[in-house]
């Protein structure tokens, strides 16, 4: 089986690698980061949604290009190498996954169609404070018409224009989609180690809202939700990981010691041995989630929780051992390590802690081997 991308996915991925070391390097990044008032790149956004990459796994009824998933796992990796400052993943992968597994025709008919336009910024709420979510744990109702309840952290909260939220409906959970731009919601911005991506508290006074699928299918569709989204965040992990050791080995290259590139020494050689070995592991579990992903396998579930470890594991390491690889230097808010540190420890949790992943790992396992 043939688990790598075909020449046209290739040749996106070289285009969107292009693109993006053009519209989002480094000084776009830090421009989102130093500006207390900024929470993203407007014109990147706007540039992004020009290209039809927001619509890129949207079906063409609903305006999108039609690509397929595949297509959306390469965007992901580059949108990771390139730190990219805008909420792709809170829409592409979350907002519009939940569209599509839960909305009604109309729904998607209404909504999907500005998604691939960037008029519609998504989130995905479920979270109501520390700890993983449970299906006891949900306190914001939903009563059929109007939303009451508080959601936080809400991964770009603070500029989203609609969200998909998980609330308590009647004895059992429901998602519901809400437009965030009515007075009956109001926001509240978090500070978190990277503000490259924002986050908000959102609160909920009876806001009108409509329900996705069938009342009681909340937890599933969420978890469903999830597992998608793990699996494209795992890419945009992998990206950032390769770019992190891209980085470090150009700087031990580059960079000498009693005569010597540092590169020659064997605790570097290590360092970047090591950071190579998690990638690829990541990254073949990454490509294992993109076929399971693309496919609707059975083995969907399975294939995310281990792509998901994998990933939030090796950029972990690739990021923390590419500020050691650098030194001294490598501490310094002059040099890019500390951004790429920051998006690592930001995604590790954007979908669930490791930890949560990881029970979730085992879990699916013995379950598919005690089949």
């Amino acid at each position: 089986m043939n688990f790598d991308f075909s020449d046209e996915q290739k040749q996106l991925q070289d285009q969107a690698r292009r693109f993006l070391s053009e519209r989002s390097d480094r000084g776009v990044v830090r421009s989102v980061l130093n500006d207390a008032g900024k929470s993203f790149d407007k014109d990147l956004w706007t540039a992004v949604a020009e290209m039809g990459w927001l619509g890129a796994a949207i079906p063409e009824e609903f305006g999108g290009l039609g690509l397929g998933k595949l297509e959306l796992c390469v965007l992901a990796e580059e949108m990771g190498r390139a730190l990219a400052p805008i909420p792709f993943s809170s829409t592409a992968y979350f907002f519009t996954e939940a569209l599509l597994k839960g909305g009604s025709q109309a729904q998607k008919s209404a909504v999907l169609p500005q998604v691939a336009e960037g008029g519609v910024i998504g989130a995905f709420a479920i979270s109501e404070g520390p700890g993983a979510p449970a299906p006891g744990s949900i306190q914001t109702l939903f009563d059929g018409s109007v939303l009451t309840g508080v959601k936080i952290p809400v991964t770009d909260g603070d500029i989203a224009t609609h969200a998909v939220v998980l609330a308590r409906e009647g004895q059992s959970l429901s998602l519901v989609l809400v437009d965030l731009r009515q007075e009956a919601v109001t926001r509240e911005t978090l500070t978190t180690l990277d503000p490259t991506r924002g986050h908000a508290r959102l609160t909920f006074r009876g806001a009108r809202a409509e329900r996705l699928g069938a009342a009681g299918e909340g937890w599933d569709l969420a978890e469903a939700v999830l597992d998608r989204a793990a699996v494209l965040i795992a890419f945009e992990q992998v990206g950032g990981a390769q770019a992190c050791l891209d980085m470090a080995v150009d700087y031990a290259k580059g960079r000498y010691a009693f005569s010597r590139q540092i590169a020659s020494f064997q605790a570097i050689k290590h360092k970047l041995a090591d950071m190579y070995v998690a990638i690829e592991v990541a990254r073949s579990n990454t490509y294992y989630g993109a076929w399971a992903l693309s496919t609707d396998a059975s083995e969907l579930p399975l294939a995310a929780a281990a792509a998901r470890v994998a990933a939030c594991d090796a950029y972990y390491l690739a990021s923390k051992e590419n500020i050691q690889t650098h030194g001294g230097m490598g501490f310094t808010w002059e040099v890019d390590c500390h951004l790429f540190y920051r998006r690592a420890k930001l995604l590790s949790v954007q979908a669930g802690a490791p930890g949560v992943w990881k029970e979730k790992l085992v879990r699916r396992l013995e379950t598919k081997n005690a089949a």
